[in-house]
């Protein structure tokens, strides 16, 4: 049996449970953690013994932050992308094609060194769960390396060879789309979770991604689908057809879109009902300088709303989701609190999960202990680095 831990004199706890207002804030608490799940949450007053102690200082504890949408397999950078996009050069999403040719050529040592550099940075800023998605390989023999390579590191994998149609398949969009059903998804499926389309002009269009979305289903995958980024179209909508976990960017909808999506919200008294979260991902509006989505208007039409970081090599080179949530409050027009559910309970949700995101008794004992006496400080001192310490499954990182 693992020794217990007990994280006291917490100023301000974030449990997204029982407590003060949408956060479930309790004041002057404690959390007793064993095995690496929280049993006890209550005053800090009447805390339990424990065997070892974390003594917050008054300072305010959270959730760690999940992060449901990353591109961590690559190699190489797009650096000289990004300066030419600060020079008004627009975002089409063709600099996908670039990546593809380096991560093709690394090594798996290669490959796994970004992963592990890239998580590192984001659990130093306190991302406890982090999905990662191939998309960079776009042969059967790289997309099933890079899903191994990221299962080395999360259980939340995500097959993503629907990213872009690659170059030796230009001319043959229906040939590619059969590889990616057939053997690059019998060859993805033992890493994998989920699949994922990037539906859009210039990626798959409606009928590609909804057969790809409906033969990763067959084989047992949840889905997720990048949608609605660059313009309007269809991908909002079907994700809701099928029942996805997450439609992810969100940031051109039209009124039946956001219908649709406040539509599969969940029955708040019988718990019954199956959501689809529509993840915002606002460093990619930051690195594109494109229009950010409309939070307001998605959590006014009562749609579950996620904040993830999209971190990847092109769009949104950041690790940071306590840089997504000062944006998502700056940008998107979200409360400090909504942000922060967002980038916790509503990540977690996003992944279909009940066990992150949230400090309650039952729950896996990820937590981030802040430098700042309230959750309020993450959008009211960004770029700071507010992450005093993780603790993660139990363990101080």
């Amino acid at each position: 049996m693992s020794p217990s831990l007990l994280v006291d004199n917490i100023g301000e706890l974030v449990t997204n449970g029982a407590g003060e207002g949408p956060l479930g804030i309790r004041r002057n608490a404690a959390v007793l953690v064993e095995e690496g799940r929280v049993v006890w949450v209550g005053p800090s007053a009447y805390a339990p013994a424990a065997d070892h102690h974390v003594d917050a200082g008054g300072a305010a504890v959270l959730p760690g932050f999940v992060d449901s949408h990353a591109h961590l397999v690559f190699a190489g950078d797009r650096a000289a992308e990004f300066a030419a996009r600060m020079a008004g050069q627009p975002y089409t999403g063709g600099g996908i094609r670039t990546t593809v040719g380096a991560t093709r050529a690394a090594t798996d040592d290669e490959l796994r060194a970004t992963v592990r550099r890239l998580r590192g940075e984001a659990l130093r800023q306190g991302t406890t769960t982090m999905e990662i998605k191939s998309g960079y390989g776009l042969t059967v023999a790289d997309e099933a390396r890079s899903l191994r390579i990221a299962a080395e590191t999360s259980t939340e994998t995500t097959f993503l060879g629907a990213h872009v149609v690659p170059a030796e398949y230009a001319d043959r969009p229906d040939d590619y789309v059969g590889l990616v059903c057939g053997p690059m998804l019998a060859a993805a499926v033992p890493y994998a979770k989920w699949i994922d389309v990037f539906c859009e002009q210039g990626a798959f269009d409606v009928d590609h991604a909804r057969a790809i979305l409906a033969c990763g289903q067959a084989a047992g995958l949840g889905v997720r689908l990048h949608a609605n980024q660059l313009g309007p179209g269809p991908g909002v909508q079907l994700g809701v057809e099928l029942g996805a976990a997450s439609v992810d960017h969100c940031t051109h909808l039209s009124d039946a879109d956001v219908d649709a999506l406040a539509s599969t919200r969940m029955d708040s008294t019988s718990g019954s009902g199956t959501t689809t979260v529509a993840t915002l991902l606002p460093g990619a509006e930051f690195s594109t300088r494109s229009p950010y989505p409309d939070a307001r208007r998605l959590l006014d039409a009562g749609v579950t709303v996620a904040l993830a970081t999209d971190c990847n090599p092109g769009s949104s080179y950041t690790s940071s989701m306590p840089f997504c949530v000062a944006l998502a409050v700056r940008e998107m027009r979200m409360t400090p609190a909504e942000a922060v559910w967002a980038a916790t309970a509503g990540g977690a949700r996003a992944l279909r999960r009940d066990d992150i995101g949230v400090l309650t008794p039952g729950a896996r004992a990820d937590l981030v202990v802040l430098d700042a006496p309230s959750h309020l400080h993450l959008a009211y001192r960004p770029g700071v680095p507010l992450i005093r310490q993780v603790i993660r499954n139990g363990v101080p990182q």
